[in-house]
């Protein structure tokens, strides 16, 4: 999947929507409404299946049994930047399956180098580590998988900390 900046944000949706639905994929929730573009929440007992798709040299073990692994697709679009932001209860792996996109990493709160992830690169996140996904000249689109490291006690949606947004949030 490769969408030019001048693609229309629901053309990029849609596309991403039928590569999702026709490797047999069931979405369980979708957003465009994020002013950085959006994702799709996969169900989560087709995790083994994702994994085994966009993370072949991982498995279910790897995450530890019976733990939720919340698999995602994100949508990030052209010179968009996602919050520069840390997790308490995850950590993270992304996957470039489509067009290309930036990362800014840190353990502290001071933003590191962009690194530019080609399509096909993997990237862990540690819990705590300081991470931000940036949109460069085209639509980036990532598969996400969590690594939860409290399982009595998982992470959401909630367990964002942003250090710095540039929509407010």
């Amino acid at each position: 999947m490769k969408f030019s900046a001048e693609t229309a944000k629901e053309v990029v949706f849609s596309q991403v929507e039928k590569v999702i639905t026709d490797l047999g994929f069931n979405i369980d929730k979708q957003d465009q409404s994020r002013p950085w573009g959006g994702f799709f929440v996969l169900d989560e007992s087709q995790a083994p299946k994702f994994i085994e798709t966009y993370f072949p040299h991982l498995s279910v073990n790897d995450f530890g049994i019976g733990r939720k692994l919340s698999p995602k697709i994100l949508v990030v679009a052209p010179n968009k930047r996602l919050s520069w932001q840390y997790h308490f209860r995850r950590a993270e792996i992304w996957k470039v399956v489509g067009g290309v996109a930036g990362v800014v990493t840190s353990e502290t709160d001071e933003e590191n180098e962009l690194q530019t992830l080609p399509l096909g690169t993997i990237i862990n996140l540690k819990q705590g580590e300081r991470h931000r996904l940036i949109g460069l000249g085209e639509w980036g689109i990532i598969a996400e998988i969590w690594q939860h490291t409290d399982p009595q006690n998982p992470s959401d949606e909630d367990d964002i900390v942003r250090v710095q947004d540039d929509f407010g949030r």
